[in-house]
């Protein structure tokens, strides 16, 4: 019975080990969206703690700005996903939780859901707010990220 109780206790345990590493893991999926947190915004993105807002990355960029009681974010997130498939090592996308990023939300002045973050390698970012949809969203990318 010893054994039995050892077992499952070091099941448990690996078990949850390997699902706080899968919470934690912010890595960047190619053709996948990133969720991020405002410690791995600050260090991919932009760092909003230091004047000047520069964007530290090497291709365009999506955030969305989301929560996920929000019914329009949640209709939007599948076809993000399908974008970062179709733009796979054109266009990174991430996803930034407003409830769970405070500070990002203020620092972006978010007060509505969805809003969409478009970020060129050069240029100015600029904000679109509310659902769109697929070929809206590419026109978008087209038009602001790749300059098509």
């Amino acid at each position: 019975m010893k054994t039995l109780n050892t077992i499952l206790i070091a099941l448990a345990i690996f078990v949850c080990a390997g699902i706080s590493a899968q919470a934690g893991n912010t890595s960047d999926k190619k053709g996948e969206v990133t969720e991020l947190t405002s410690e791995s915004f600050n260090a991919k993105i932009i760092d909003t703690t230091k004047e000047g807002m520069k964007y530290l990355g090497k291709k365009p960029a999506i955030v969305d700005f989301t929560a996920t009681w929000c019914g329009p974010c949640r209709k939007l997130a599948p076809i993000l996903e399908e974008l970062a498939k179709d733009y796979k090592g054109k266009v990174e996308v991430y996803k930034v939780d407003v409830d769970q990023c405070k500070d990002l939300a203020k620092a972006f002045q978010i007060s509505s859901i969805p809003a969409l973050l478009f970020i060129p390698v050069d240029g100015e970012p600029q904000m679109l707010i509310g659902l769109r949809g697929k070929e809206d969203l590419k026109k978008d990318i087209d038009r602001i990220l790749l300059k098509k």
